[in-house]
């Protein structure tokens, strides 16, 4: 399982690679997004400081479903998901794989703009390391996630749409401790909770999704 995990995840790394554009895109949209908020609000600091913990988390769920969709597709058209599957543990560490590439690819370089984003809306040191915080531990659930909606919608015709109806409502309790973590270290107090709800909710979804995406995976190339 180890090296098939290492295989599939370099693969999708030198595959991203190759395609630079494609794998911009999510940030892209991650910043745009943002930059807009200041223009349809206005340019008020403390309602901008207010609000930029959720909008933060808001636009890293929707960059984080703006590539996610296409996870599988590739492996799909070319038959290589099939023979990937062909393994009963195949299943579980290309699952594990795919998540960690789109992690790499989308959650890391959200994180890495976040301390940008934080200056520009005008937040505190310790709420920007709080916003990052949540967002190291929010942002793999939305992976883990994410890829499991994509197996369940995988050769779908409206995969699109059902894969944001299904992974939406299991992200939303990440969003609501990530961004919660940063108003309660706005407002001076303990975030401890937050956190630790945050690490549970990333140990049970890495512990359960990539076995349901594999369960998944197999239904939909059967």
């Amino acid at each position: 399982m180890r090296q098939v995990f290492l295989c599939v995840l370099l693969r999708d790394l030198q595959l991203a690679a190759r395609r630079r554009v494609d794998a911009l895109l999510p940030l892209a949209f991650f910043i745009v997004a943002l930059s807009l908020f200041p223009l349809g609000v206005g340019p008020e600091p403390e309602t901008l400081r207010a609000i930029a913990p959720g909008i933060v988390w808001v636009c890293a769920l929707l960059a984080s479903m703006l590539s996610v969709g296409l996870l599988f597709n590739a492996d799909a058209a070319d038959g290589s998901l099939e023979q990937l599957l062909l393994a009963p543990a195949h299943a579980v560490a290309v699952a594990a794989a795919k998540s960690a590439a789109h992690w790499l690819l989308t959650g890391l370089p959200l994180l890495l703009a976040t301390p940008l984003v934080g200056l520009a809306f005008g937040m505190s040191g310790p709420a920007v390391l709080a916003l990052m915080a949540s967002l190291l531990l929010g942002t793999p659930i939305l992976s883990l996630l994410g890829a499991l909606g994509a197996a369940l919608t995988l050769g779908l015709r409206s995969g699109g749409m059902l894969l944001i109806l299904v992974v939406l409502p299991l992200a939303t309790p990440a969003l609501i401790f990530g961004a919660g973590a940063v108003g309660m270290v706005e407002a001076g107090l303990s975030a401890e909770g937050h956190f630790s709800l945050l690490g549970a909710l990333l140990v049970a979804t890495a512990a359960g999704a990539p076995w349901a995406t594999a369960a998944a995976l197999r239904i939909s190339t059967e």
